[in-house]
């Protein structure tokens, strides 16, 4: 008997490309392709997304900070979620309605955004390292430890990354497992809230990292808020809560841009 078949659909891509950038929209694609039957197709569109996100990072890096001021936050997600909802409607559009008409099976919109998550994180990490590069430029202009602080910093980091591994294993796992993983994620920020806490204790910390702090402080607390409302939705298996769900991680969203811009202003005022 042949295996059923299914997708993800183009609203599906699109949501989880607003969360996760070009990285969770070349995974997307790339399984709708590997579900059509086309490997090489597949390979190509996880690279294309992955060299996309780089290009898309660097390219923000790369413009004035005046420019970059004046841009509102959702502005750069929702040009590039539009772009790869067109690029959809091209590549896959027809086999997508096709799929659809003959009541194929599709992917849930929580599993799309679930990957939208985990390529979120693995940016933060991106993000959080180059704060690692800009705290040991400060050390230049004050009496800043940047050794130190770097040191401290880079346990908020680790801590990222055993976030995103667990993601990526919630997303295999049967639900059984939900539970215990995702209260071990929301101890994990919990812990990250209590080490921007003692990094805000440094002496001679410079402005800009005080203020990276702050939006730091505020992204813990989303990501703890966003955990433990999936958690109590899944307890009383209800999707009373995905209004709300979805608020949070669009104000994440919000939170790392500002804190990408914050790295760009103090890199570049070195």
């Amino acid at each position: 008997m042949e295996e059923t078949k299914k997708f993800y659909s183009q609203r599906a891509i699109t949501i989880a490309t607003f969360f996760g950038g070009p990285l969770a929209a070349g995974y997307l694609i790339k399984k709708n392709y590997e579900a059509l039957s086309e490997p090489d197709i597949a390979k190509r569109s996880h690279i294309i997304g992955i060299t996309s996100t780089i290009i898309l990072f660097g390219g923000l890096y790369s413009l004035p900070e005046k420019i970059i001021d004046n841009i509102p936050n959702t502005i750069i997600p929702i040009l590039y979620s539009a772009v790869i909802y067109l690029i959809v409607e091209k590549l896959q559009g027809a086999d997508l309605k096709k799929h659809q008409e003959s009541d194929g099976e599709f992917y849930s919109g929580w599993k799309a955004a679930g990957i939208g998550t985990i390529s979120m994180l693995i940016i933060v990490v991106g993000i959080l390292l180059m704060s690692l590069i800009d705290t040991g430029l400060s050390n230049s202009q004050s009496d800043f430890n940047s050794e130190s602080y770097s040191q401290e910093a880079a346990k908020f980091i680790e801590n990222e990354k055993k976030a995103l591994a667990v993601f990526k294993e919630i997303n295999i796992k049967n639900s059984e497992f939900l539970f215990n993983d995702i209260n071990f994620i929301i101890t994990i920020w919990k812990e990250n809230k209590l080490i921007v806490q003692k990094l805000n204790s440094f002496e001679n910390l410079p402005e800009k990292i005080q203020d990276r702090n702050k939006l730091l402080l505020k992204y813990c607390d989303l990501r703890i808020q966003h955990s433990e409302l999936v958690l109590k939705g899944t307890s009383e298996e209800t999707k009373k809560y995905e209004d709300e769900i979805q608020k949070i991680i669009e104000e994440t969203a919000e939170i790392l841009n500002d804190i990408n811009q914050n790295i760009r202003s103090t890199i570049s005022n070195q």
